[in-house]
């Protein structure tokens, strides 16, 4: 019966293997060659087949014990990573990390430090939401995510309960499919002739949220919660703009998305806050992936 595998047979089988003879193994493992043999004749009996073919002078692997030698070390790799992570929840505890991050946020910077995190301890668990305006904060208020990467612009949602930390910058940049009329103008397009055409907004489900929008122009506005969405219309050729230069890059390269030159118009980086309940203070993992979230990519600039 397999409930009766051990991980004992299975080293003593691999052993075998791979020292050529049962006196191999034996000296291998430092165990008693009559121990070897009974380890594998009981791996036998469990699986139900015949792993070595015994009328051979050395042991040879029977066809199952071909087929059934990389499950076994398999099992045995799996078993010691197994032994590795609970040395390192020993060590180190199995961190539990709960995150809201604007959807604005540059994407590779986020992954980057996540990866790091991961490189550095391995059982941190990490649970990510990708949120917009003060949904971020809402998730710390409510006690659901340990911080908030927020947007500045945005007003803060419960100031008595909340406060924010400077933690980067990223580049935003005026675009639209090259079919859409204002591609074709050869001059910077003033505010004027941005009012004209229907601009791409990305907004939340909190109530007055349409109140905290940031560089909208006019009136004719089409207002989606997934900034992947707008970046689909934008493509579509269904409206104007702005975007994070670092997730458009590749779009404004490849002339799928162009950039529109601004008349008289600024538009000033997106500036990031860490959001958290007022007075906590981030364990050592969530202060390792702020200060990893802080990193300079191409696409950010330093602090103002």
């Amino acid at each position: 019966m397999l409930d009766s595998v051990t991980i004992n047979q299975l080293r003593t089988f691999v052993a075998v293997c791979e020292a050529g003879s049962f006196s191999g193994a034996a000296k291998t493992l430092l165990r008693a060659q009559s121990a070897v043999s009974h380890a594998v004749s009981a791996l036998e009996t469990a699986l139900s087949v015949e792993l070595f073919e015994r009328d051979k002078r050395r042991p040879e692997l029977s066809a199952a014990g071909r087929s059934l030698l990389p499950d076994a070390r398999a099992v045995i790799a799996r078993t010691e990573e197994m032994k590795t992570r609970a040395r390192s929840i020993a060590d180190v505890g199995a961190p539990q990390l709960s995150i809201a991050v604007d959807v604005y946020f540059p994407r590779q910077l986020l992954v980057r430090s996540i990866q790091a995190l991961q490189r550095s301890i391995p059982t941190a668990a990490v649970t990510l939401y990708l949120t917009t305006m003060q949904s971020g904060e809402s998730l710390v208020v409510d006690g659901k995510c340990n911080f908030a990467i927020t947007v500045a612009d945005v007003p803060e949602l419960k100031p008595s309960a909340i406060e924010r930390h400077w933690l980067c910058e990223t580049k935003m940049v005026t675009v639209c499919a090259p079919s859409h009329p204002l591609a074709d103008m050869m001059n910077p397009v003033s505010l004027d002739e941005f009012n004209r055409h229907v601009q791409l907004v990305v907004t939340d489900n909190q109530p007055q949220s349409e109140k905290t929008q940031m560089a909208v122009a006019g009136e004719r506005r089409w207002f989606v919660n997934d900034l992947g969405a707008k970046h689909d219309f934008l493509k579509a050729g269904l409206g104007w703009g702005h975007m994070p230069v670092d997730l458009v890059a590749d779009d404004l390269a490849s002339a799928v998305l162009v950039e529109i030159t601004r008349h008289a118009w600024h538009i000033r980086p997106l500036t990031f806050m860490v959001s958290r309940r007022r007075g906590d203070k981030p364990s050592p993992h969530a202060a390792q992936l702020i200060e990893a979230l802080t990193g300079v990519s191409p696409q950010t600039t330093g602090k103002h």
